[in-house]
C-alpha cells in the first residue's frame, strides 16, 4: 500500500481520470505540454491505479514512488519556465526487472539479485530518462528472462489482466500487464525468443522486436556477445503503434559499449502506403496449428491489407524446418550444457534456481566444440536463406503464437511449446517484428497478429501495424481494472 502520505490531493479529480491514463504516450505529452495535465497529476494517478490494479496482477514488483513524485515535481517546475527535457518530459513509465535501473533494486528474478542496486542505469534507461521519463518502478520477469510464464521465486507469478487464472505470457510478462492494464504508459521488453511479441499478444498490447543491431543491450540481465547474441533485443511494448516508433527512437543507436549496435537510420512509417505493399503470409506455419479464431483473424488482416491496395501471397518460408526439434536446433540452445545459465546465476550469488531454469542446466545437452561449430553454421545458413526469401516481400504477417493466453502453469508444456515457432523463426534472424492487437477470442482473450519486415525497415512492419490498428482498434482495456 502507498499510504495516505503519498496519495493526497494531487490525484486528479476529474472523472476522465481512467481515460487520461489510457492515454498514448503522444497524446500525454501533448496534454502536459498544453498543461491540461501536470506529471504530479499523472504520477499520482498512476500511483493510485498500481495500488488499485497491481495486487491482483503482481505486475509490478518493485516501486518508486517518492523518487518518481520528486521527480514529476521537478518536470512540472521545469515545464512551468519554459524548459521541455525531451519529447518524454514528464511521463511516467516502469521498465522490465531485467534492465538496471540505479538506485532501485533490480534483481533479474534471481534470488541472488534480491539485494541488487544497480550503480548505473542501463543504456535504455538512461535514454529514457534523458528523454525525460519518470521512472515508477520494475516490472517483473522469469528468472534471467528465459522462460515465457512469467514466474521466479523473488516475487512469484504474473497474473493476466483479462483472466487472472491465466499467464501474460513472458518473459516481459510483468511490463506487457502492467501496460495493458493503463499502470503506466509504456514499459520496454526484452526478447530472444518471442519475449516482447508473446505477452503483447497475451495481454493485448503493441510490442515491438527491433532488427538485431538497432538497440543496445547494455545493462540488461542478459548482455551482449556470447553464443546466444543475435538472439536478444530490447524494444517498447505501448498501447499503440505510433508510441512504439516514437519510443524507439529514444533508445536506439550504439552506445560505444554493446559492439553489436550499428548506426542504421529510422525511416519514417507514417509516410508509407499500403497500395503496393508486397505482402507474404500463412495462417498455419505447419509445424503447430493454429486455433480457428488466431487463424481467422490473421486472414481478416491479410484481408484489410488487401482491400486498401496491399499485394498479398499465402507462403510459409522454404527456409523453415518441418518440425520444432529441427527448429529449436538451431538456436543450438544450451550446447555447453547449461553452462553459461550457471555462469548468470553464479554471477548473481543464486545458489537456488527457479525449477525452469534448473532444468535447463544438463550435461544431457553437451555438445563437443565441433559439432557446436556446424550448428551455428547451420544457424547462419537459415538467416542467409530468410533473407534472400524476404527479398520478395516488404512484410510477412503470421500468427504470435498458435493459442491465446494459456492458463497458468501450462505456458511451457509439450502441447503449447510448439506453438513459439512463429515468434522463434524471427529470433535466429534477426528482423524486425510488430505484434498489434487485431481481434478477441470467443472467451474475450486479446489476439494479436505478427508483422515481420526486412533488417533495418521497421518502417514497413509499424505502417502495417498502424493501419491494422485502426482498422481493428488496437489495445483494449482489460477487465481487471476496468
Amino acid at each position: 500500500m502507498l499510504g495516505a502520505g503519498l496519495l493526497g490531493s494531487a490525484i486528479p479529480s476529474f472523472a476522465q481520470a481512467d481515460e487520461l491514463l489510457s492515454f498514448t504516450v503522444a497524446d500525454m505529452s501533448k496534454a502536459l505540454r498544453d498543461r491540461s495535465v501536470s506529471s504530479s497529476e499523472l504520477v499520482m494517478a498512476y500511483l493510485q491505479r498500481i495500488e488499485n490494479v497491481n495486487p491482483a496482477l503482481n505486475a509490478i514488483v518493485q516501486l518508486n514512488a517518492e523518487r518518481a513524485i520528486k521527480a514529476a515535481r521537478q518536470a512540472d517546475a521545469a515545464l512551468s519556465q519554459g524548459r521541455l527535457t525531451g519529447p518524454l518530459h514528464g511521463i511516467p513509465m516502469t521498465l522490465k526487472d531485467s534492465i538496471d535501473t540505479k538506485g532501485v533494486t533490480t534483481t533479474y528474478g534471481t534470488l541472488g539479485g534480491r539485494d541488487y542496486i544497480p550503480a548505473q542505469d542501463a543504456t535504455v534507461a538512461a535514454r529514457l530518462k534523458a528523454a525525460g521519463a519518470i521512472l515508477l518502478g520494475k516490472t517483473n520477469t522469469p528468472e534471467f528472462t528465459l522462460s515465457f510464464e512469467t514466474d521466479n521465486l523473488v516475487y512469484g507469478q504474473t497474473r493476466n489482466p483479462f483472466d487472472s487464472s491465466r499467464s501474460p505470457g513472458g518473459s516481459s510478462g510483468g511490463a506487457a500487464a502492467a501496460v495493458t492494464a493503463s499502470m503506466c504508459a509504456f514499459d520496454i521488453g526484452s526478447d530472444t525468443g518471442g519475449s516482447i511479441r508473446v505477452p503483447s499478444h497475451c495481454c493485448g498490447t503493441a510490442g515491438l522486436k527491433p532488427s538485431q543491431g538497432r538497440v543496445p543491450r547494455t545493462g540488461h540481465a542478459v548482455s551482449f556477445g556470447g553464443i546466444h547474441d543475435p538472439l536478444t533485443q530490447l524494444g517498447p511494448i505501448t498501447r499503440s503503434v505510433r508510441d512504439l516508433d516514437l519510443i524507439l527512437r529514444i533508445i536506439a543507436g550504439p552506445d560505444g559499449v554493446d559492439p553489436f549496435i550499428t548506426q542504421a537510420p529510422l525511416h519514417d512509417f507514417i509516410t508509407i502506403s499500403m497500395t503496393g505493399m508486397r505482402v507474404g503470409w500463412h495462417a498455419d506455419n505447419k509445424i503447430f496449428s493454429p486455433s480457428a479464431d488466431i487463424q481467422a483473424v490473421v486472414t481478416d488482416s491479410v484481408k484489410a491489407l488487401k482491400e486498401a491496395g496491399a499485394l498479398t501471397r499465402e507462403v510459409v518460408p522454404a527456409p523453415i524446418p518441418a518440425t520444432v526439434t529441427e527448429l529449436i536446433d538451431l538456436f543450438v540452445w544450451n550446447a555447453d550444457g547449461g553452462a553459461w545459465i550457471q555462469r548468470l546465476l553464479d554471477a548473481a550469488g543464486t545458489k537456488e534456481a527457479h525449477p525452469a531454469i534448473a532444468a535447463q542446466i544438463s550435461k544431457d545437452n553437451l555438445l563437443e566444440g565441433g559439432e557446436i561449430t556446424r550448428k551455428i553454421e547451420i544457424r547462419d545458413r537459415f538467416r542467409s536463406d530468410m533473407l534472400a526469401f524476404m527479398q520478395d516481400f516488404d512484410v510477412m504477417i503470421t500468427p504470435v503464437t498458435g493459442f491465446t493466453a494459456p492458463l497458468i502453469g501450462e505456458t511451457e508444456d509439450d502441447v503449447h511449446f510448439p506453438g513459439y515457432t512463429y515468434t522463434q523463426v524471427y529470433n535466429l534472424c534477426g528482423l524486425p517484428v510488430v505484434v498489434v492487437r487485431c481481434g478477441t477470442s470467443p472467451d474475450g482473450l486479446p489476439i494479436g497478429v505478427q508483422i515481420a519486415a526486412q533488417p533495418w525497415r521497421e518502417d514497413m512492419a509499424l505502417a502495417v501495424a498502424s493501419h491494422l490498428e485502426s482498422t481493428f482498434g488496437g489495445w483494449m482495456p482489460p477487465l481487471i481494472g476496468s
